[in-house]
């Protein structure tokens, strides 16, 4: 077990939300979604203009569980996402994992939240994870 896992303990990860990025994750995903695709339907919807894929912003926080905190060999029991803010095309936006609660037999309680640069919330929840790890 990775022994330096305890209540308190904390990660993040940031990146660049850019057109490759975007692109790339539809790809990947196969969500064409138009609002994520096209700005001049994105531009009729309530964005204004193009948004990112939710779920690219919880796939940021899925990479500092398992790259970071706990870190590799960690299995997803659970997640929930409460997506608050759209992520525009040029956001930087910042994951951060924090344990709320080391539950026993390698399992723990994580609180997770992603920001924009503007330090807007634009995603939290909270994961239920397994660390396999060594």
């Amino acid at each position: 077990m990775n022994t330096e896992v305890e209540a308190g303990s904390r990660a993040t990860n940031s990146m660049l939300v850019d057109e490759s990025t975007v692109s790339a994750f539809s790809k990947l995903s196969k969500d064409e979604n138009p609002v994520h695709l096209d700005e001049a339907y994105a531009a009729r919807t309530r964005f204004g203009r193009r948004v990112a894929h939710g779920m690219l912003s919880a796939a940021l926080v899925s990479a500092v569980i398992g790259n970071k905190l706990p870190g590799p060999g960690t299995i997803y029991l659970s997640q929930t996402l409460n997506f608050r803010a759209p992520v525009y095309i040029g956001d930087t936006i910042t994951a951060m994992v924090t344990v709320a609660e080391v539950l026993g037999n390698n399992r723990f309680r994580l609180s997770t939240t992603v920001v924009r640069d503007d330090r807007q919330i634009i995603l939290d929840g909270e994961a239920v994870v397994l660390y396999e790890g060594t």
